[in-house]
């Protein structure tokens, strides 16, 4: 896929319509550095966006706020396509977006016009979603990835025809929403699968209320010291004492430590201030304290949205 919003739309509602249309392909992100070329058959698609609909209440035009070459965006457009002359509207952002749409009075104000505010791609903050709900806005937060035609889990349950199974804390996918294999990469695809089950990045578990929790991804855990530091769950709680301040946790290679543990924090008002004590306070067990402290006006995103991860490992390591 490439091209700008109008012109991919008019792609798929010929693809849509086409007699035996070939796969789209998309490219990931890349967030870990290595993009991949995902092959999405118009059957895997077309599953996709009509669970969706169904699980929302009803198809609906969807309005546009991410890149449209990267299968969220992707999927926005084809969900239009899908839904035809429908009254309902639906909205599709990365958490990082929604934290700063709340900053502002008159966007919250549209966010509330909508049926349902779809958040995915990274971690939500709990404390950001209460925030939201607060204020009217209909949070539907959703988990999934290129290889699944986007989200296919929504607020912690599988779309119809999705199953979700976690096996040593890790996350594993089947279903008709499963993409077609990696181009040209047929090594690559034959290792994400595991009899017929996509073996996810991600690690999760099973909630008490029978709901999907990621607890995040199987590469952002830091070994510092011998313990096993996990990124997400470090981030998790400094955000929520600053009141949903973008934070991301990463490892960089430490003499002493093998990997030392570093929390990149936004500076927002009063918060530019905050001290490496003060973080290393908020965090039980305290082997998974940071013990660096770097702050930046702005986490690097990829132009998805999503933190750059690779760039801000090297921000941390510089610094």
């Amino acid at each position: 896929m490439s091209g700008d919003a109008a012109g991919i739309l008019a792609l798929l509602r010929e693809w849509d319509a086409a007699e035996d249309p070939r796969p789209l392909v998309i490219e990931t992100s890349g967030s870990t550095g290595q993009p991949k070329r995902v092959m999405l058959s118009r059957e895997a698609m077309r599953v996709s966006a009509d669970a969706t609909h169904l699980r929302l209440g009803g198809p609906g035009q969807w309005a546009l706020n991410l890149p449209p070459t990267y299968v969220a965006g992707v999927q926005v457009l084809f969900r239009t396509v899908r839904a035809g002359a429908a009254s309902r509207r639906y909205y599709s952002a990365v958490p990082t977006q929604l934290v700063r749409l709340l900053r502002h009075d008159d966007e919250v104000e549209k966010l509330r016009a909508f049926d349902a505010v779809l958040i995915g791609g990274a971690s939500l903050r709990a404390e950001v979603r209460r925030e939201a709900e607060r204020r009217g806005v209909r949070i539907v937060q959703t988990y999934g990835m290129s290889e699944t035609c986007g989200g296919c889990v929504y607020d912690g349950e599988p779309l119809d025809g999705v199953e979700v199974r976690i096996e040593d804390d890790q996350v594993l996918v089947r279903g008709p929403v499963l993409f077609d294999g990696y181009e040209g990469e047929p090594e690559r695809t034959a290792a994400a699968f595991a009899d017929g089950w996509l073996v996810t990045s991600d690690l999760g578990h099973w909630a008490e209320d029978g709901r999907l929790r990621i607890d995040g991804r199987a590469d952002d855990v830091i070994i510092s010291g011998g313990v096993k530091v996990p990124a997400q769950s470090v981030a998790d709680a400094i955000s929520r004492d600053l009141k949903g301040t973008p934070v991301a946790v990463v490892g960089v290679e430490d003499p002493e430590w093998g990997e030392r543990v570093v929390a990149v924090v936004e500076v927002i008002g009063s918060r530019s201030s905050v001290s490496l004590d003060y973080l290393r306070n908020l965090i039980e067990p305290r082997a998974w304290a940071p013990r660096q402290l770097v702050m930046v006006q702005q986490l690097p995103l990829l132009p998805n949205g999503k933190p750059d991860r690779v760039a801000i490992k090297k921000l941390a390591a510089d610094a």
